[in-house]
């Protein structure tokens, strides 16, 4: 089944690389306008630059999702210049790993605020003129872990769980509006951080997946990108895991 966009225009955090990386990729190969936004000037530089040079459209800005500030400004400043964004992609994300007992309020702070408190802003801001165009797609990239918890990671499991709520409430406040907002809630991904694990950790990794294997980004990015077609207009409150059959 081919997937239709309209020539829409979607913005995706943390498109620097990995998951987003794959998103933004997809998303423009089929005709959106993508506007990559990573904290990393170089990293969504050169994915925009790369999709610009494959034939497709894409901007890229560098804003520190954390910061609302920030956030709020890069809404204006990419509105006044588009005049519409119709597709939202909160996928930024951070770790900081640790015991509960050993985790700084640091690291508690700066991963909620990157992961979950990112997602506030951004819907707000962004899907405002969504509602008021009465068309919009959101998509929150989630995690399984905030499905099922994972020692050591009480932060990224209550950022995660956050924004499947998140992605409910905004699914029934938005939807009278013709905008659905839906979450993804990938297993475990090959990606930079997962390729640093060392052996015996990827066995263990594999003994709970049923499909024995690591899901590629691009696997994220299929489902992904059917929530932000027009085929996907009678989807919305919904959490899609990804995982190769851990949450069943």
């Amino acid at each position: 089944m081919s997937l239709t966009y309209n020539n829409r225009v979607a913005l995706v955090t943390g498109a620097g690389r990995g998951i987003g990386k794959a998103i933004a990729e997809l998303l423009a190969k089929n005709g959106v306008t993508v506007i990559c936004v990573s904290k990393s000037a170089a990293s969504c530089g050169a994915v925009a630059e790369a999709i610009v040079a494959s034939g497709g459209k894409a901007k890229a800005l560098a804003v520190d999702v954390a910061d609302g500030a920030a956030v709020k400004q890069a809404s204006e400043q990419l509105l006044a210049e588009f005049g519409h964004i119709d597709i939202l992609v909160n996928n930024a994300g951070i770790t900081k790993d640790g015991l509960l007992f050993r985790m700084s309020e640091d690291d508690w702070e700066s991963v909620i605020s990157t992961n979950l408190t990112s997602c506030y802003h951004w819907t707000k801001l962004i899907g405002r003129p969504m509602t008021q165009k009465r068309w919009g797609r959101i998509v929150n990239i989630t995690s399984v872990v905030g499905l099922m918890g994972n020692a050591g990671q009480a932060n990224y499991c209550a950022a995660k769980a956050g924004m499947i709520g998140f992605t409910k409430a905004i699914a029934k406040e938005f939807a009278a509006r013709n905008v659905t907002c839906n979450a993804v809630a990938p297993g475990f991904i090959k990606t930079d951080m997962t390729s640093v694990l060392p052996p015996e950790a990827g066995e263990k990794l594999l003994s709970v997946i049923p499909l024995k294997r690591l899901g590629e980004a691009a696997d994220i990015a299929n489902m992904t990108a059917y929530l932000c077609s027009e085929e996907a207009g009678y989807i919305t409150g919904q959490v899609f895991t990804v995982d190769g059959g851990m949450v069943m």
